[in-house]
């Protein structure tokens, strides 16, 4: 199991402490700190595509028009706070976000 996370995200540090809580040991991927291999980058966008950029961030809304407009791999290679979090592969299993149809997924 591997988490990709932010290290000063609240929800990140509430999944990966229940995931723990239920037994899991997963490697923890900080995007900020570790950043994404061109391998996970293509395997997040193949998965999620478009969906994957939190347009809702403080981060997007600093960006200028011209940096919005790139594509989604450019847009995390340059800015991968950018990206929805937490990520979590479980296997074949990937998902986005923390909400309950997640947890169910990971924690029963």
């Amino acid at each position: 199991m591997r988490l990709f996370s932010l290290k000063s995200c609240d929800t990140c540090r509430k999944a990966l402490a229940a995931l723990r809580a239920a037994g899991h040991t997963p490697d923890v991927i900080d995007v900020r700190a570790d950043g994404l291999s061109e391998q996970d980058r293509a395997d997040l966008i193949a998965r999620f595509g478009d969906a994957l950029i939190n347009r809702s961030s403080t981060t997007w809304r600093q960006l200028t028009d011209a940096e919005k407009a790139q594509d989604t791999s450019d847009l995390l290679t340059t800015f991968p706070t950018l990206m929805k979090r937490p990520v979590i592969q479980n296997g074949d299993l990937w998902t986005l976000g923390w909400k309950s149809d997640v947890q169910d997924q990971h924690l029963t």
